[in-house]
């Protein structure tokens, strides 16, 4: 199975959105000056750049090596670190993550490296895909490599929990929730559903046939149409959002 892989500039062109709609779960995080931040999944670096324009001191870790090259450029102090095995320990005063952890599905060992990288009493923030997420686009990635016999081979790369579930994990692994919300964030996309997956399925249109790369992209397309695009053309992915504040206990 192909992992998923990211490029900066095609995130920037088809995937911006997802940092841009990030200000809630910064807001949640109300950052101060001077306090020490991982950015848990910090991508191309954007969001830890505002945090540092805040006055925060930044630690960015990303599995992408070029999302980590971008960060840097940006001045930004980025690690190339798989999330689901951090090494810190006791030097932050919170963790934040925006619209990564439901690709680590590891999430056991992500809170495990979370809570040690905490100081004692340091607050964990984050938004997440919910359960629900995406389901209009998943249902038809699904139905169309059941056809190619694929289904067994490209598993979901994706874990979205309820609100009960996550609660559960955090309160296991030695979190007190202090805030947590499931919620709808219908989002316009910037193109079409073709751009949306030849970003976000990467490892899907990996396993194909090259030549029935294209097939795969209208099919899938045209499953979702009735559902997400409108009639003015304009496409509106069902996004569903959870997000979190929560305190090493």
């Amino acid at each position: 199975m192909s992992e998923q892989t990211w490029n900066s500039k095609e995130y920037n062109e088809n995937a911006r959105f997802v940092t841009e709609l990030g200000a809630g779960v910064v807001e949640l995080l109300a950052p101060q000056a001077g306090e020490r931040i991982l950015d848990l999944g910090c991508g191309d670096g954007i969001q830890a750049k505002e945090l540092m324009a805040k006055g925060c001191q930044v630690v960015g870790v990303d599995a992408s090596p070029d999302f980590v090259e971008n960060a840097k450029k940006l001045g930004v102090d980025a690690r190339l670190m798989d999330g689901q095995a951090l090494t810190f320990d006791a030097e932050f005063d919170a963790v934040f993550s925006n619209a990564a952890l439901h690709w680590m599905k590891k999430k056991e060992e992500v809170l495990q490296g979370v809570h040690r990288a905490l100081k004692p009493r340091g607050r964990f923030v984050a938004e997440m895909g919910g359960h629900g997420n995406i389901a209009t686009f998943e249902k038809a990635c699904r139905i169309a490599l059941a056809k190619r016999g694929l289904i067994d081979k490209v598993p979901e790369p994706n874990y979205y929990p309820t609100v009960e579930e996550y609660s559960s994990l955090l309160a296991n692994h030695g979190f007190r929730v202090e805030f947590m919300d499931r919620f709808n964030r219908p989002t316009p996309l910037p193109k079409d559903a073709k751009a949306w997956l030849q970003t976000f399925r990467k490892n899907y249109l990996e396993e194909l046939d090259p030549a029935d790369v294209p097939v795969f992209l209208e099919e899938v397309q045209e499953a979702v149409r009735p559902q997400l695009c409108g009639p003015d053309g304009k496409w509106t992915a069902d996004y569903v959002r959870l997000r979190f504040l929560a305190f090493k206990a």
